[in-house]
């Protein structure tokens, strides 16, 4: 028959050598198992509590407290310890890592901007702090939108000056960010001044052109907007961009959607300053009644100017790139010119 002495004695015990055990501990996870050696489920305190059922039920409450202040008391010393081992693993890391500040620092290559984003950002920047909205749209369009609506026709000869990518669903991939300027005409009304920006694809690659490119294009539709407007805006633009001196000139050309259009030129000069030659940077016109038409606008109301640009084109004057195709070969030599 089992003493009621003979149980305390094991919880005493299990007690003391818990305790004992957990101080001698190394490693939190050795600890743990330690734990659960004495208060798990299938541990030493539960196994002394097992043979309550041999005792009387006077006996049975002092043996149960007697039981509990066993538990809170390793309890208690394994948190101890656990706290104490964080602590010095803390501290251990901390001295590991610690660094050496008189040490050289670790080099790292810096990165930058690609010549194509970098102009495409300052020309946004530019149109951005005089009050225009950037907007885009989708790079594969319908018929409607990249040609008719911008008074192409579908036997327009003028369809010819752009070498089209068809899908076989009769869908295009965009030959100008022109149908940007729909979608965001038929959402909103005048007075607006937008830019367009995004990729295009024409079938046409050598070193000035590549059969996929990057265009703005800028709109402002009010009423008595004249071509006064479109002319200093544009100087504007390349003044800034390119340089104050930059001489600029307006050749009168042909554009389904502008009427008037013209192309702008900027001068190529000798160390003297003397003019000779010129470079084309962008088209540009009055936008075509048609076009007001096509989207719901009065053009008896409303007049505006509409302009499109290369960034590649931009960037190569800039900077001084002869070959298009370098934008696009990744070299890391080229691209590290530009941080």
């Amino acid at each position: 028959m089992i003493e009621i002495s003979d149980i305390r004695t094991q919880l005493e015990t299990a007690r003391q050598k818990g305790i004992l055990e957990f101080e001698q501990t190394d490693s939190p996870q050795t600890l743990y198992e330690k734990r659960t050696k004495y208060l798990g489920k299938k541990g030493e305190v539960k196994a002394v509590l097992r043979g309550l059922g041999a005792l009387s039920p006077e006996e049975r409450p002092q043996i149960g407290q007697l039981a509990n202040e066993v538990a809170d008391a390793l309890e208690a010393a394994y948190q101890n310890r656990l706290a104490q081992l964080k602590s010095s693993e803390s501290e251990l890391r901390l001295t590991k890592d610690e660094v050496d500040i008189t040490l050289p620092g670790t080099w790292t290559r810096r990165g930058a901007y690609h010549p194509l984003m970098r102009t495409q950002y300052e020309i946004e920047e530019l149109f951005y702090s005089m009050g225009y909205d950037i907007a885009e749209g989708p790079e594969i369009e319908s018929d409607y939108y990249n040609f008719e609506a911008l008074n192409f026709p579908p036997d327009h000869p003028a369809r010819d000056m752009q070498d089209t990518f068809f899908t076989k669903s009769g869908h295009v991939l965009r030959t100008h960010t022109s149908p940007v300027q729909i979608h965001y005409m038929e959402t909103h009304k005048p007075p607006l001044r937008m830019i367009a920006p995004g990729r295009v694809y024409r079938c046409d690659s050598d070193i000035t052109h590549s059969p996929m490119f990057t265009q703005i294009e800028g709109l402002v539709v009010d009423k008595n907007i004249t071509f006064c407007d479109l002319k200093g805006t544009l100087e504007f633009l390349i003044h800034k961009f390119f340089s104050p001196d930059t001489i600029t000139r307006f050749r009168p050309s042909y554009f389904p959607f502008t009427e008037p259009s013209a192309e702008v030129d900027i001068a190529v000069t000798d160390s003297s300053g003397h003019v000779t030659g010129w470079l084309e940077v962008l088209g540009c016109g009055m936008v075509n009644p048609a076009v007001f038409e096509a989207v719901g606008y009065d053009p008896e109301r409303f007049t505006g100017f509409a302009f499109g640009l290369g960034i590649e084109r931009f960037a190569m004057l800039k900077y001084g790139i002869r070959d298009i195709r370098l934008f696009y070969e990744n070299d890391i030599r080229m691209l590290k010119q530009f941080r």
